[in-house]
């Protein structure tokens, strides 16, 4: 008997000192960070490839059509100016001179067809005269048709004097038009943004396709777009009218709402750069970011879909093939395919595969995790 007692204990303690190393050795439970699947919204969205920029709804690069010496310069950069205000001037007193003389050509030619025309008339009346008293037999028909010629002659100079008082005025309004060469004017209220040249200096006209910088840059800066340029494949999912998110650097943190205005109805191919389309997009409320510059970046954001009250899972928890792993109730990794509706960089829809308050993984980098291991939840979000 006490033999088999003592076997009996011995064979006990060796279990329990197995037991103990297995426990000390076995393995460790993964510590793995969870997100609980929840409902709620998800959008599709695309975004553009490069960065966008503000810029004003009217902006004009204005240069005389002549050059000269800038005689009037009535602005500064940064200045407001009203609709139709003459901003600059170049010198033009040759112009000034031809329309002073077009100017007295007219009164000129003016008094020489009242003389002329006072004739005519005076000549029809003797013309008339001369045809009353050949009917009376006091003088001769051949006197009578010599008042009539001079009568039509003096008419037909009469009506050349008021040609002559016409093609004056004429030359007096195309001295005018030149005068028009010379001088700019503001073809909308806006802001100075920039003046190349001084008064006193030479101004050069910038005709088209010679890159000469114009005189006076104008903005109307109380109406912006954004302009950026989206990818060719994302090009026939864009339609005017759809919502847009709006990001400025100059504006860390905050959102503007928008509208797509216009999407351009060609693709632009940059050299060296992917094929892109470009949009503008409208603010919603121009006045919820401030004082805008024209020429920030920005970047656009075009909401495609949009689904409220849905199944939805982290994009980054999704692997290839819909894969996803859930820790389940007995602290197992367990995968899981799904199927999936809209999607974003956030957020992906999930129509099939899961449900409300599983626990989906989301710390797929760390070593270990696959599906069958022990895992344990770190933190759980939302």
């Amino acid at each position: 008997m006490p033999a088999a007692k003592t076997v009996v204990l011995s064979i006990t303690a060796a279990a329990l000192i197995a037991g103990s190393l297995f426990w000390i050795n076995r393995p460790k439970p993964i510590s793995v960070v969870v997100s609980e699947v929840v409902r709620g919204e998800v959008e599709a969205s695309i975004a553009n490839t490069r960065a966008g920029t503000v810029e004003a709804c009217q902006r004009t690069k204005l240069s005389t059509i002549i050059g000269g010496r800038i005689e009037y310069l009535g602005v500064k950069e940064g200045d407001r100016v009203a609709k139709g205000q003459l901003l600059l001037k170049l010198w033009n007193d040759d112009q000034q001179a031809n329309a002073a003389l077009a100017q007295a050509q007219i009164a000129l030619a003016a008094r020489r067809s009242d003389e002329v025309c006072i004739a005519a008339v005076n000549a029809e009346k003797e013309a008339k005269r001369q045809g009353e008293l050949r009917e009376r037999g006091f003088v001769s028909p051949s006197k009578e048709e010599a008042a009539r010629t001079d009568a039509e002659v003096r008419r037909a100079a009469c009506v050349t004097s008021r040609a002559d008082v016409a093609a004056a005025e004429a030359k007096f309004k195309a001295t005018r038009i030149e005068q028009g060469r010379v001088a700019l004017y503001a073809p909308f209220a806006g802001t100075v943004a920039k003046i190349v040249g001084e008064l006193g200096e030479y101004s050069t006209p910038s005709p088209p396709g010679v890159p000469t910088p114009p005189a006076i840059d104008l903005i109307d800066d109380s109406c912006l777009y954004v302009k950026a340029p989206m990818d060719e494949v994302d090009a026939p999912r864009i339609a005017a009218g759809q919502s847009v998110r709006i990001r400025l650097d100059a504006l860390p943190g905050q959102t503007l709402a928008g509208t797509v205005r216009r999407v351009a109805p060609y693709v632009s191919a940059v050299e060296k750069q992917a094929r892109t389309v470009d949009i503008e997009a409208d603010f919603s409320d121009p006045t919820a970011a401030g004082k805008l510059l024209v020429g920030y970046s920005a970047d656009v954001e075009i909401v495609l879909d949009r689904r409220a009250d849905v199944l939805r899972i982290p994009t980054a928890a999704i692997q290839e093939g819909g894969r996803v792993l859930l820790l389940n109730a007995a602290g197992k990794l367990e995968e899981r395919r799904i199927k999936s509706g809209l999607a974003n960089w956030e957020f992906t829809e999930v129509s099939a595969g899961l449900q409300a308050g599983e626990l989906l993984v989301t710390s797929l980098e760390r070593p270990g995790v696959k599906a069958g291991a022990a895992a344990v939840a770190e933190t759980a979000s939302r």
